[in-house]
């Protein structure tokens, strides 16, 4: 049971506008093939951090940037901010943090990781000279392609190898890892591209968007690491079924 986290935007089914918990089919169909089962988890303005007890595994996925004031920052004025999100996500991160559940930070979600784990980021990558490669200009969302370096000994390198491209949209960036050890990093400006939890069975940030790439060998450690988490404490249609 892998949750993922949602979006919340205004949207629009058929002739109906409103505001919607939502996510990329991507993030779903990845954990599927992967043999998980997705559960969408919207964001709670308390944390709602209840709810990992029902879950094995965890996404924080893409979005909004997280809050500049979560890191003791004054916001730039490119910054496009969830507080609903930040309120809802950040405690679940620390939940599964300390207590060990899988996690998978995405883009916006290995941001929320850093600050999670007392981290702090760069705003807005264009005023950073030389890290143009993170993303594309236009109106519509275009990956950029870049090489990425990763650590001898780390968990990507064993999902990767040295090095792999990998695909990029995003106009920020960790700029101080806290807690975390980064494990990867942009060959062409060292800007940090994956981060890990050192001691945590399985907590990795990625900086790219791995639901759109052709290879899902994150999804699959992700699932794998929370198969262990199930087997470990049991399986619940096992216990459902003595109900």
């Amino acid at each position: 049971m892998i949750g993922i986290t949602t979006y919340v935007e205004a949207t629009r089914f058929l002739v109906h506008d409103t505001r919607a918990a939502l996510v990329p089919w991507a993030y779903v169909e990845q954990v599927t093939q992967a043999g998980g089962r997705p559960v969408l988890v919207p964001p709670q303005p308390d944390g709602g951090v209840e709810v990992l007890d029902g879950l094995d595994g965890l996404i924080v996925a893409g979005g909004a940037d997280v809050e500049p004031a979560r890191y003791g920052e004054t916001p730039h004025p490119k910054v496009y901010t969830s507080p609903l999100r930040d309120a809802g996500e950040l405690p679940l991160v620390r939940v599964a943090l300390k207590t060990g559940l899988p996690l998978l930070g995405v883009c916006r979600g290995m941001q929320v990781m850093t600050v999670a784990s007392g981290g702090r980021l760069h705003q807005h990558l264009p005023d950073v000279p030389g890290t143009g490669q993170h993303s594309t200009s236009g109106p519509t969302k275009v990956y950029a392609e870049h090489p990425v370096s990763f650590a001898t000994g780390s968990r990507l390198r064993e999902l990767y190898g040295p090095e792999a491209v990998v695909n990029s949209y995003h106009h920020q960036a960790v700029k101080d890892p806290g807690r975390l050890v980064p494990t990867g990093w942009c060959t062409t400006d060292d800007m940090i591209e994956a981060v890990e939890h050192p001691d945590h069975p399985f907590a990795v940030g990625v900086q790219w968007h791995p639901e759109d790439m052709a290879t899902n060998a994150l999804f699959l450690a992700l699932v794998n690491a929370a198969t262990q988490v199930r087997h470990a404490r049991g399986s619940r249609a096992e216990f459902f079924a003595t109900v």
